[in-house]
């Protein structure tokens, strides 16, 4: 199993995410970011999950905003706590002591072969490259929730995770590191309806419970802000299975900018679409389609096999 490092901001489909990695990955520990909702919560909301589910590993609690603008959040789709819908219970772990960024960096240089999945905003991200430039050498490699190729959702133009710190985005898309790119146009394919609600509660064990409760949140949330029907798409998911189960993906190279400046574009990801150019060399694996059937079943066998 791949060796995991997994940088989130929790969030509904961050949960799903742990889940997912918790099972078919190394998971070498869990780092937060302000993003969905503020760190207190984000590190609050991931320590919960671990608990819920029983799983075991180090949670660091890393930026608190991002690189040079204000911090915000999505309580439109998360919930003013990051992780509305289910009752949940108190929590009783704690996050380890010591910096996310730090053990980032530590992970990293101490062990071979790891991938960072980055599904908040990249602030931690950018923070660990910029202090430690070494490790874009030895990462697997980056895979990411962000970004687009063709629509936003935050703006017109701008995914959420991009648009909250496109500075640390830009850090990231431009370190060389090996980098895949789950973005809205594949996101968008894996989407969670509420039969598929049903049939993860119909698996009766608590692990499953919760996601179902997450995920009918999630959808109405979705249903109120967007689309008017009960149906979410699983974002964080999408970069988890990009590195434990890449064959439901497909992706292509592509040259990819983080617009930093535009009144209408600021945290678009401009996909250069032209094909390969001397000015415009690939610096991104863009994902373009996801086998969502696939997903689904490997998500549904996923949640049955907790207790």
């Amino acid at each position: 199993m791949p060796r995991l490092l997994l940088d989130c901001d929790p969030g509904h489909d961050d949960a799903l995410a742990i889940l997912l990695a918790a099972k078919h990955s190394d998971l070498l520990g869990i780092t937060t970011v302000s993003g969905n909702a503020p760190l207190t919560a984000t590190t609050h909301n991931a320590l919960l999950t671990l608990q819920i589910a029983g799983i075991e590993a180090p949670v660091y609690a890393g930026a608190a905003r991002p690189l040079v603008a204000e911090a915000q959040h999505a309580p439109d789709i998360h919930g003013a706590s990051g992780l509305g819908g289910p009752v949940l219970p108190e929590l009783t772990q704690a996050a380890a002591g010591g910096d996310a960024v730090r053990f980032i960096v530590d992970t990293v240089r101490e062990t071979d072969g790891v991938w960072l999945v980055a599904v908040g905003p990249l602030t931690n991200v950018a923070l660990a490259l910029r202090e430690a430039p070494d490790i874009a050498a030895r990462l697997a490699g980056i895979s990411v929730m962000g970004g687009s190729a063709g629509f936003g959702n935050r703006t017109a133009t701008a995914e959420f995770n991009i648009w909250a710190d496109p500075e640390a985005a830009q850090v990231v898309f431009t370190s060389g590191v090996k980098l895949i790119m789950c973005g809205l146009n594949v996101t968008h394919q894996f989407m969670i309806y509420e039969d598929d609600v049903a049939r993860i509660r119909a698996l009766n064990n608590p692990v499953a419970e919760f996601a179902a409760e997450l995920l009918s949140f999630y959808g109405q949330a979705y249903a109120d802000a967007f689309f008017g029907r009960a149906e979410g798409p699983l974002h964080d998911p999408c970069a988890v299975l990009a590195v434990t189960h890449p064959d439901l993906l497909v992706t292509e190279p592509r040259h990819v900018e983080v617009e930093l400046r535009g009144e209408h574009t600021r945290g678009m990801t401009v996909v250069d679409e032209r094909g390969a150019r001397a000015s415009t060399k690939p610096n991104v694996q863009v994902a373009y389609r996801i086998n969502r059937e696939g997903a689904l079943a490997l998500l549904v066998e996923t949640l049955g096999t907790y207790r």
